[in-house]
């Protein structure tokens, strides 16, 4: 069945959409990443404008990330005060991020610097994690000496502003974790993620928090800096596409309950293995679309005086 989409001014198979929204919720309850690094290129790929993507998509995170945080929550798998502290650096990086889209319409270049920033960060942080995934397992597998350190320190937590997360167990500078939610909110504005990917292996390896509070926590920061962005995208740079945000809404909201219970069956190495060879994947199909030869070659409007 074919839907119009207004602001994109094209029309798509509302099943589709409706499956491949499914799909990333499914993902966001499984690892916490919120899905948007999946969502914007699948949106891509069917046609749809970068930018529209973008703005339009990080409606459906949210949706997506409630979802998942209630099951988290049911479980008791949510920081509440670890995630209000990343909030709090997520506000002011989505502000920053939505004003940096605008520039980069203006000038024409969104499309190009959408697809490069995808490629730079998918490739570097999926490289990353399948290295240290694969690491993991190897550990796990081969005999062990003795227990080693339940954490690993380093210049970063010896910076001021100490606070203490009792849930995480954990006593660090609180410009960590807001410095993360900063990059995060910059993320969602920009490349239309939840900046899950970046978010949830920064939570385990600089700040040192069990795995098993990370989704939960993470998709508790994305709720609310998604839902900003988006307001923000609507406002100031007109991309969001509400047919197309609420296919995908209906979508996510369904599949992240079952990710979410799929997620909490699986070891932590195994999960991270999955999510960086997803997304390197993604990461290996945009660069191809970069090198590869167009069907037009050229684009040429001209006005008439």
């Amino acid at each position: 069945m074919q839907v119009y989409l207004p602001i994109a001014e094209m029309s798509v198979n509302a099943l589709l959409v409706l499956v491949m929204g499914g799909l990333v919720g499914f993902l966001s309850g499984m690892f916490g990443v919120g899905g948007g690094f999946l969502m914007t290129p699948l949106l891509i790929f069917i046609g749809v404008p970068p930018a529209i993507a973008v703005g339009t998509q990080a409606n459906q995170l949210v949706a997506a990330s409630v979802s998942g945080v209630l099951a988290h929550w049911r479980r008791n798998n949510v920081d509440v005060k670890m995630g209000v502290v990343m909030l709090a650096g997520g506000f002011v990086g989505t502000a920053i991020g939505v004003w940096i889209f605008g520039l980069l319409q203006r000038m024409g270049q969104i499309d190009f610097a959408i697809t490069v920033s995808y490629v730079f960060f998918l490739g570097t942080i999926g490289a990353m994690m399948l290295v240290e995934s694969s690491r993991a397992m190897l550990r796990r597998r081969a005999p062990s000496g003795g227990r080693g350190k339940l954490h690993r320190h380093s210049w970063l937590h010896g910076l001021p502003l100490k606070m203490r997360f009792q849930r995480s167990k954990l006593y660090i500078s609180a410009l960590l974790p807001a410095g993360i939610g900063l990059v995060g909110g910059m993320l969602v504005a920009i490349m239309g993620i939840g900046g899950g990917f970046i978010l949830v292996p920064a939570m385990i390896y600089i700040l040192n928090m069990p795995t098993g509070l990370v989704a939960g926590t993470s998709l508790f920061q994305i709720i609310f800096t998604t839902a900003v962005a988006t307001l923000l995208q609507a406002a100031s740079n007109q991309t969001v596409d509400v047919m197309l945000a609420f296919l995908l809404l209906v979508g996510g909201v369904v599949g992240a309950q079952f990710g979410t219970r799929t997620g909490t069956r699986l070891r932590g190495e195994h999960a991270r293995l999955m999510l960086s060879l997803l997304v390197v994947g993604v990461a290996l199909m945009l660069a191809w679309g970069l090198v590869v030869r167009p069907d037009d070659l050229f684009s040429i409007t001209s006005g008439v005086s």
